[in-house]
């Protein structure tokens, strides 16, 4: 049978060998634009889960393993790929919930219901990707367990399946042959089937090939520390209830009350078999006791805020760790969270109404609980999200489904423009779903140009590629390749200039141009055009020396 130490421990294998092969899944990738590639993605994502798997103890359920993994890799979720290995995962749980053990046909079960939840996330799905690869797995397992109850027989029948797929990816999308590529996502739902393989199979957990380095805590500024006598509740405490079937109390509400008569920044999630609790208060004790009557605690912590704030060192930077962002309550009508990287865009966005600025973007995909983080501390009843990537969208509709208190509404904005078009739109008097509907559409009527360079050789659609050459893309496709970014960001905004009749332009130089080649690209485009108005920002963004909006 399958145990909930052999599930534990292959969630820990499957991350160690994913991260070990980081690199070689995210070479897979075979668009030349520098992004947040899915071996980094996956690698990053289950290995939230890892953390959490690696304090369970040896005689924890099946059941309890695949909750909490499942848990863990939602919130931990990066990226396209990351949401959707995260639902694979969630439908596992599924499948093992409540069982001590499980067998064949359980892990087949498990398989048919993690397939489900990811295909029903993907609004077009396409065959010849991790979704194929996990369908083809599931249906390997189902047929061996109809005449097999072997879990490991069944296990070991769906990773074999899932190669197989894995080969036959370039035979189903034709970009991956040209490329000579199996499909990345795949590759990476592959190589974390053979961690769980080497437990379940030879006992042995996969080991990472180098020790994670621990990122050193900023200290606040001393500037903060003043201010610490002015700290009303003094400790933060949090945690994780896991809810015990005999439990005194059920409802997560009435904690969220008694929290909130001795405390402030009271955040209550109720997640299946989890409950997330964070508060501020002079009571830890009692907040403890509290929690205690609807299960047990894990991960627990508990800060004294104005020992940290009188401690705080002189010209220390300022913490920017999203965990920091304290929850507010919705107390406005309306708020927004705005996903963007650069100062100068930072800054914009806030000028324009964003609450909160996630930071992040092609290179750096927020996870599922930095969004969630970001809605929490909106003071706002309803929440606007921005993702302004294509990658970050599922991430945050998975935020949105987590958020408690309030109602989260999230844009299908694909990039930076589109964002600030659709925010611009905004109307304080409309409601809500009329104004989300409005900022959809402005957001739609925006063309965006983007400037940047060649992370790999590739061929693009007959475009043939150099590892740092200058490209411009027009809505998503590249469509001029050379060595000056100016000349390349000129024909680009012509492009969609001359394709939808703009007359309104706004050129967003990043942190590896400056303004003076953006007052250059200014120039080109009043001689050719004319009568255009046209505004120049300073972005700071990396990545992009130059994103063109056209409207």
């Amino acid at each position: 049978m399958l145990t909930g130490k052999m599930f534990r421990d292959g969630v820990i294998s499957a991350a160690n060998n994913i991260s070990n092969n980081r690199k070689s899944v995210d070479a897979l990738n075979i668009f030349p634009v520098p992004d947040g590639d899915t071996g980094t993605n996956m690698s990053m994502t289950i290995g939230a889960a890892a953390k959490e798997m690696a304090v369970l103890p040896d005689n924890c359920s099946i059941g309890e393993a695949a909750s909490k993994c499942a848990s863990a890799l939602l919130r931990g979720a990066r990226g396209n790929s990351g949401v959707i290995l995260s639902l694979i995962f969630r439908g596992f749980s599924k499948g093992f919930k409540e069982l001590e053990e499980a067998g064949g046909k359980d892990v087949a079960k498990a398989f048919e219901l993690g397939v489900k939840a990811a295909y029903k996330a993907v609004m077009k799905p396409t065959e010849g990707t991790i979704l194929t690869v996990v369908r083809k797995a599931s249906e390997a397992a189902s047929e061996l367990a109809k005449t097999v109850d072997d879990p490991m027989e069944v296990a070991f029948a769906a990773m074999m399946a899932a190669k197989e797929a894995l080969a036959k990816t370039p035979e189903q999308l034709p970009v991956l042959k040209q490329a000579g590529v199996v499909d990345a996502g795949g590759q990476g739902l592959v190589l974390i089937f053979e961690g769980f393989h080497s437990v379940f199979a030879n006992g042995v957990i996969v080991q990472p090939l180098e020790a994670p380095q621990e990122t050193p805590k900023e200290e606040p500024k001393s500037t903060v520390a003043s201010a610490s006598d002015d700290i009303k509740f003094g400790y933060c405490s949090e945690f994780l209830i896991e809810k015990a079937k005999d439990a005194k109390e059920k409802d997560p509400l009435k904690l969220r009350a008694f929290l909130e008569s001795i405390g402030d920044c009271v955040v209550v999630v109720d997640d299946n078999d989890i409950i997330k609790v964070h508060v501020h208060s002079n009571e830890p004790g009692n907040v403890i006791q509290a929690a205690l009557k609807y299960g047990q605690l894990i991960n627990i912590k508990i800060d004294n805020m104005r020992y940290q704030h009188r401690n705080a060192q002189e010209g220390a930077a300022e913490s920017e760790n999203k965990s920091e962002m304290k929850p507010a309550d919705p107390i406005n009508n309306y708020g927004f969270v705005a996903v963007c990287a650069g100062n100068g865009l930072t800054e914009l966005f806030k000028d324009i109404g964003a609450d909160i600025v996630v930071s992040g973007g092609q290179t750096m995909n927020p996870s599922t609980d930095d969004i969630l983080n970001a809605v929490n501390a909106t003071p706002a009843k309803t929440v606007f999200v921005l993702p302004n990537n294509k990658n970050i969208i599922m991430a945050a509709e998975q935020a949105a489904r987590l958020a408690e208190g309030r109602k989260v509404k999230v844009l299908q904005t694909k990039t930076i423009p589109q964002g600030i078009s659709a925010m611009l739109m905004f109307d304080e008097e409309a409601d809500a779903d009329e104004n989300a509907l409005a900022m959809t559409q402005a957001a739609e009527n925006v063309s965006t140009a983007l400037v940047t360079f060649a992370a790999r050789d590739s061929e693009v659609e007959g475009i043939p590629v150099k590892q740092g050459e200058i490209m411009g893309m027009c809505n998503g496709k590249i469509r001029y390749v050379g060595a000056d970014k100016v000349e390349i960001a000129f024909k680009a905004a012509s492009r969609l200039i001359k394709k939808y009749d703009g007359g309104l332009v706004t050129l967003i130089y990043g942190e590896d141009s400056n303004e003076e080649e953006a007052e250059q690209l200014k120039k080109k485009l009043e001689e050719k055009f004319g009568d255009l108005e046209i505004s120049v920002v300073n972005g700071g963004q990396p990545i992009y020396y130059f994103i063109i909006s056209v409207e």
